[in-house]
């Protein structure tokens, strides 16, 4: 019975540890991952109706495509690859420890034998008199050597870099570090939105995704002091637009008039919010000047979009229209004249060319002499308490991947061996744990400089 219980844990075991569950993971996550960047994340129900229909909705919602990054199966893979990642160090770790921390110092013949790198020569001077040159020779052109004498031999053991060995699992850490951070950014974390109009002010924001968003409170008041957008030449397709905020904390302003554009979000109490959207926020209000041209008369109307007012003759007439740019003259308004019983008089009035209205020969002369349109700023606000964790994880990731694939651990043997009429063998064998190809380059001029040095 133990023995059945054993075995099977076993074979767990191997198969935590296995190569082929390692990239079996990441060829999942990498192709499932590619679902959350063709579906967009965390849009409405009513968006994904539109674009998807009911029944591929459905589908997609008990998948959990439409917020993948948080669906069972996806958190699922990222366990399983950290459970392989745990269990690959696990097993791998204590024989790396043993070399480093106890390295063969006496070394055999059969340790020679599996050497790629060996060489051996004779000498014709003893012992004696070669240790003291070895053991300089190592110290100058490699590292300091430990010496042990065995079995009437001579053996020298030097290494460099030993610690390269552990640049593998820094890299393995940083990989569950960033793991922690994400999940400490998703429990404790959100993304939101919220839009607030020129010169009003709010403390809460609306977390996205779900049929109804949640209100979130900041603890603060974020207020738009003003928005503006600027255009490129003879067109309407934004260049830069940009929000002044300031925050406001137990009554007190502590960021005033902070500029908010694209790729430069404000920051205060660990969320940060970017500028994301824009657009007009109810209507449009109107300075509009009125000339009759039989007296000269002239008078002013401050009325908002759609709201009626009255000519000198009695006559009602409104803005039924707006454009900020209109066929690239400027700003413009539509203006409806409503005679009783009449059909409606519609016309164009041009802000840059005041005198344009009285072409038309009517009895009134209308210009636009200003106007004023709010428009609101879209913010998109973020909190990531993780966000720390998971930098802390990426420099260790760059660290541990620089050791791990460009630094490596040198080993190098030399043992003398009394001959008969007091010469000396002299065994040579060195090996390295990464770039074997550049290491036997090294070991080439080693071996020669070492000859010199020894006949000399």
């Amino acid at each position: 019975m133990t023995t059945n219980k054993r075995s099977f844990l076993d074979a767990l075991w191997d198969f935590c540890c296995s190569l082929k569950l390692t990239l079996f993971t990441l060829i999942m996550l990498a192709a499932t991952s590619v679902i959350g960047t063709v579906i967009q994340q965390g849009r409405s129900p009513e968006e994904y109706l539109r674009v998807y229909g009911e029944n591929t909705y459905r589908i997609f919602e008990k998948l959990g495509f439409f917020d993948m990054y948080h669906s069972w199966w996806f958190l699922g893979l990222l366990a399983l690859f950290a459970v392989n990642l745990i269990a690959c160090s696990i097993k791998r770790l204590p024989r790396v420890w043993k070399t480093v921390r106890n390295p063969v110092l006496a070394p055999d013949d059969g340790l020679y034998r599996t050497l790629s790198n060996m060489e051996e020569m004779v000498s014709k001077q003893s012992p004696e008199s070669l240790r003291g040159k070895i053991a300089e020779y190592l110290k100058t052109n490699f590292a300091p050597a430990r010496v042990t004498e065995a079995d009437g031999k001579v053996h020298f053991y030097a290494e460099k870099m030993a610690w390269a060995r552990f640049g593998v699992y820094v890299t393995h850490a940083s990989i569950l570090i960033v793991f922690i951070g994400a999940i400490i950014g998703n429990v404790f974390g959100y993304k939101a939105y919220v839009n607030i109009v020129e010169g009003t002010e709010t403390s809460r924001v609306w977390k996205r995704g779900g049929s109804q968003p949640t209100p979130i409170d900041l603890g603060f008041t974020v207020r738009c002091d003003k928005f503006s957008v600027t255009y490129y030449e003879g067109t309407m397709r934004p260049k830069l637009y940009k929000s002044l905020i300031t925050v406001i904390d137990n009554g007190v302003e502590v960021k005033k008039d902070r500029e908010v554009i694209v790729n430069d979000p404000l920051k205060y109490k660990g969320i940060v919010f970017y500028q994301s959207s824009y657009g007009p926020a109810g209507d449009p209000s109107f300075v509009l000047s009125v000339t009759e041209r039989a007296t000269g008369q002239n008078q002013t109307y401050n009325l908002r979009q759609g709201q009626p007012g009255r000519l000198a003759n009695g006559l009602p007439f409104r803005v039924a229209n707006f454009a900020e740019n209109f066929q690239n003259f400027g700003p413009a308004v539509r203006i409806e004249v409503m005679p009783p019983g009449e059909p409606v008089r519609a016309f164009t009035v041009l802000k840059n060319f005041p005198q344009f209205d009285a072409q038309r020969g009517d009895d009134f002369i209308f210009s636009l002499d200003d106007f004023q349109q709010l428009q609101y700023t879209g913010l998109q606000v973020a909190k990531d308490p993780g966000v720390w964790v998971v930098w802390i994880g990426c420099i260790l990731m760059m660290v541990g991947s620089i050791i791990a694939f460009f630094m490596s651990h040198r080993r190098v043997w030399i043992t003398l061996v009394p001959l008969d009429g007091g010469k000396t063998g002299i065994k040579l064998g060195a090996a390295a744990h990464r770039n074997q190809a550049a290491f036997e380059m090294y070991f080439d001029d080693f071996k020669k400089n070492l000859k010199q040095e020894l006949n000399s």
